[in-house]
């Protein structure tokens, strides 16, 4: 009795080592014979599952390449389309600043004119006033110089007058 046969004969573990009984060339057989059969269905699964992986790596690669060259002139394109906006505000604001500056230039020029036309307009007011007023004085002397003068004049004088009017006129 070997210490094997011991385990197994209380229940334990034990070991058989005929084959015959524990199936095992059976095992082989049918372990040879599925591997034998499916390594070429097994295998070209594996392969075509293994080429369409690579295949998918590669376009996923492929898309990263143009993605990232995308992204590249995206962000040039960006970066000039900023440069541009920049230089477009810039523009403005000097726009801006000297048509301030004109119309600064046109509201003075402006104002200049109406105080120009104001004072013209100003001065021949005067003018005519002053005109108005030399004729209304000379009428108003010459009403009064006629009122008085037939109080003033006597046939004598009245004579006189036209005698030296007559000579003024001969020596004339």
């Amino acid at each position: 009795m070997t210490v094997f046969d011991f385990f197994a004969a209380e229940g334990g573990f034990a070991i058989n080592l005929n084959p015959l009984e524990t199936n095992l060339i059976n095992l082989v057989i049918v372990i040879g014979v599925l591997v034998y059969f499916l390594k070429g269905f097994l295998g070209d699964m594996l392969d075509r599952r293994r080429e369409s992986i690579l295949k998918e790596l590669d376009d996923a690669e492929a898309r990263l390449k143009t993605a990232s060259a995308d992204l590249t002139k995206a962000q040039s394109d960006l970066a000039t389309a900023q440069q541009k906006a920049e230089k477009i505000r810039e523009e403005g604001k000097a726009r801006a600043a000297a048509i301030r500056a004109d119309g600064e230039k046109r509201t003075i020029e402006a104002m200049a004119a109406l105080k120009e036309d104001a004072l013209a307009d100003l001065n021949a007011e005067g003018a005519r006033l002053t005109e108005e007023l030399r004729r209304k004085a000379a009428l108003a002397a010459i009403d009064k110089v006629m009122a008085d003068l037939p109080a003033r004049l006597d046939d004598k004088a009245q004579a006189k007058i036209i005698d030296a009017s007559i000579a003024n006129l001969e020596g004339a």
